[in-house]
């Protein structure tokens, strides 16, 4: 059974690795969208400056940083923003529930970077390097 004492002390380690397979998963979205890998055929094509290639720059340049933990809190709350809107624009329209509109994935990842924007990075980053109070 675990104590309190115990959870504690492995929270920031506990973080640090929420926030490292975070960040790999995300930035896949937008090495997907930008670099063509993994190949997802219906981003073929797709023109950096259009709506869908913004949200590449963000998902691969913000989820590299968030990876490392490079200004975790300030890109977390800007990432937290852009799944927001990307549920409210692409996933609300097709109706209420996010299981049903396929929203799951952006309404997750908008409240995990928002608990990170608060949180910080936690262990293994490159904030904890140089801020102590901000990881």
């Amino acid at each position: 059974m675990l104590n309190m004492q115990s959870c504690e002390k492995w929270t920031p380690y506990v973080l640090g690795l929420l926030r490292i397979i975070v960040g790999f998963l995300f930035l896949q979205h937008g090495s997907a969208k930008l670099l063509g890998m993994p190949h997802i055929a219906m981003f073929d094509g797709l023109q950096l400056m259009s709506l869908l290639g913004f949200a590449g720059i963000l998902e691969l340049a913000g989820g590299f940083m968030i990876l490392i933990g490079l200004f975790t809190r300030s890109v977390a709350f800007i990432l937290s923003g852009q799944m927001a809107v990307a549920y409210f624009m692409a996933h609300a329209p097709g109706g209420f529930l996010p299981i049903l509109n396929q929203g799951e994935l952006a309404v997750l990842y908008s409240f995990v970077f928002l608990y990170f924007a608060f949180a910080g990075a936690g262990k293994f980053s490159i904030d904890r390097l140089y801020c102590k109070k901000s990881a």
